[in-house]
């Protein structure tokens, strides 16, 4: 498809196509729209997610034909001679469908961000206000429009598109999640400074570029506020509500935990937070002061390669992984919703101890940077 369409490379993270996560993500989503073909109901969510990720990077109607055109190409590949023209057929009617529905979302969503109140499509220049460590590895960027105009609220969870379009090495957009509550004069965005996974991995661009190159007071160019995992202080029902965050992963629940804290949200609050130690915990003041500004919130702290000043100066209340124990001790299994971001492999073993000690799947909110993967259940 690059081959023969260039045009729509820079809409694909090349890191993600490097690892396989992308083509994955997009074999999954393809499986499971044929499985629920006939009730599309239960597709909503994903449709949502795909539809809000779209529009972070400038997807219009002309893309889909491309999209299609090369999946029709790759089943007639794989599926060889028994990809009659009978199933080809019936394969490019459901494609048609489904992007038809999610063309009319995303239109939706592009109407919305250009109509509400500071809203924008497209790209807008920002200045960087400041550049604050928050660790050895994340850093914080304050973000004003150039223009002095205002800035649209957002929902806490949501992310912005950042571009650059002076790299050397040509990259597609990345989102980053908005890290502060909303209704403030600028956007904070929480980047880690990520290294290649391997050899033959590259490092992380745009993250490299952020940290190494952009300073105050220089220009870079973001998209509106996007995503679907996202938490209204306005609606959330009065229930106690955890939030589950490993690495970097704390950034959209540190939105959603200060927001409700702001709206004097009247049930607890847990907040479990999870680093290698103190040298990579991001954010431990904000955390902590998250419980003498709210009625009632209850932090903990884990670090499964805590440094040797860390245990004697108890930065942390657990040394190794979240546990199942913990969990059933620190939370209230019976009535909270949980908010879980961070690795896959942290996800996955917090889902799957809350899913043990049995809390309903529809109260496990989660959220992936990266292309959608699957959780394996060990129950």
């Amino acid at each position: 498809m690059f081959a023969a369409n260039p045009e729509v490379k820079a809409y694909f993270n090349q890191a993600h196509q490097h690892s396989g996560g992308q083509q994955k993500a997009l074999a999954g989503a393809i499986c499971a729209y044929f499985t629920h073909i006939d009730n599309l109901e239960v597709l909503l969510p994903a449709i949502e997610l795909i539809a809000q990720k779209h529009c972070s990077l400038g997807i219009i109607p002309e893309h889909y034909p491309i999209v299609g055109r090369h999946l029709l190409d790759a089943i007639q590949e794989v599926m060889g001679d028994a990809a009659t023209d009978e199933i080809i057929a019936a394969v490019a009617e459901a494609y048609g469908v489904l992007a038809d529905v999610c063309i009319s979302r995303e239109e939706a969503i592009y109407l919305e961000q250009s109509t509400k109140p500071g809203g924008w499509n497209g790209y807008r220049e920002f200045i960087v206000d400041r550049k604050i460590p928050e660790s050895d590895i994340v850093t914080s960027f304050y973000l004003k429009p150039a223009d002095g105009k205002e800035i649209p609220n957002y929902l806490p969870g949501q992310y912005l598109t950042i571009k650059f379009d002076e790299l050397e090495t040509p990259t597609s957009a990345r989102n980053y999640s908005l890290s502060d509550s909303p209704g403030q004069d600028h956007f904070r965005i929480s980047v880690k400074k990520e290294s290649a996974l391997n050899a033959d991995a590259p490092s992380g661009i745009i993250s490299n570029h952020l940290h190494n190159r952009i300073n105050p007071g220089n220009t870079i160019q973001v998209g509106p506020p996007c995503g679907e995992f996202t938490l209204d202080p306005t609606t959330t029902k009065n229930q106690p509500i955890v939030f589950i965050a490993g690495g970097i992963g704390v950034t959209p629940l540190l939105a959603m935990a200060k927001s409700l804290v702001k709206s004097n949200f009247d049930s607890p609050i847990h907040f479990i937070q999870a680093a290698r130690n103190s040298r990579l915990h991001a954010f431990a003041e904000e955390v902590q002061q998250l419980k003498s500004s709210g009625k009632d919130v209850t932090t903990h702290t884990i670090y499964d390669q805590p440094l040797p000043e860390d245990l004697s100066h108890n930065k942390c209340d657990l040394e190794g992984l979240l546990t199942t124990q913990k969990l059933q001790e620190w939370t209230p299994i019976e009535t909270a919703d949980y908010y879980i971001c961070g690795p896959k492999p942290f996800m996955e073993g917090a889902v799957n101890s809350l899913l043990q000690l049995g809390v309903d799947n529809q109260k496990i909110h989660l959220e992936f940077f990266g292309p959608k993967q699957n959780i394996h259940s060990s129950n």
